[in-house]
């Protein structure tokens, strides 16, 4: 639900309403609501309850360096490792991206846009650099989504993809750990450009001074 944007960041989570959504008791809620503040995407506060967590700006910058290190170095030891048919299957993955764009399905553009970057870490085959990559993704579903919805977006965060895919397929490790870098910066300007596109549309014309607030979430 937080993944998907069905409960929003900041929104309070009701123990007994999710229980009762999910037919369960509040046992296995509470459960699974501590696992979700170890994995960084809800917060705990006393006595209020808890919350699903709110990235500020700073932060979300900081994942996305620390995301575009790690796939870097991923990139980097798949493109002297892969076989042909891993190859194939990013090519693959790339081509079904460009599908999604022309099908403007940006649902499915993001979807597969997380199974590329799963896929090529798993492809590494590095287990403690896998570790830290996906907890900086579970905590990257907070805000990431709406960088990717514009065409434009997809369309250039899939040639990034395919800049990558062609350093490792030449057998490149330091093209790819480029590539991937330039990926994730990439990311972080369009994952800003939406905050002052919505900073835009939500500022009042009767007040030039005032600063909206902006909470990063899934859906706008």
């Amino acid at each position: 639900m937080i993944v998907s944007g069905d409960l929003a960041a900041g929104a309070r989570i009701n123990e007994q309403q999710l229980a009762t959504r999910l037919g369960v008791s509040r046992g296995p809620v509470r459960e699974a609501l501590r696992a979700l503040e170890r994995t960084g995407l809800v917060q705990s506060v006393a006595n209020h309850g808890t919350f699903v967590r709110e990235v500020g700006v700073d932060e979300a910058c900081e994942m996305y360096e620390m995301r575009g290190a790690v796939f870097g170095f991923a990139c980097a030891r798949l493109a002297a490792r892969a076989t042909a048919e891993q190859k194939q299957a990013l090519t693959a993955l790339v081509d079904e991206m460009d599908a999604a764009i022309a099908a403007a399905d940006s649902s499915e553009y993001y979807r597969l846009n997380l199974r590329f970057h799963d896929v090529v870490m798993e492809f590494a085959d590095h287990r403690r650099a896998d570790r830290i990559y996906q907890d900086l993704v579970r905590e990257g579903h907070l805000f990431r989504q709406r960088s990717l919805l514009p065409a434009v977006s997809m369309r250039d965060s899939n040639a990034e993809h395919a800049a990558i895919v062609a350093a490792i397929t030449v057998g490149d490790p330091d093209e790819a750990r480029r590539m991937a870098e330039i990926h994730h910066v990439g990311g972080k300007t369009r994952w800003l450009a939406t905050l002052e596109q919505c900073q835009e549309k939500h500022a009042p014309d009767a007040d030039p001074g005032w600063e909206p607030v902006f909470r990063p979430t899934l859906r706008e």
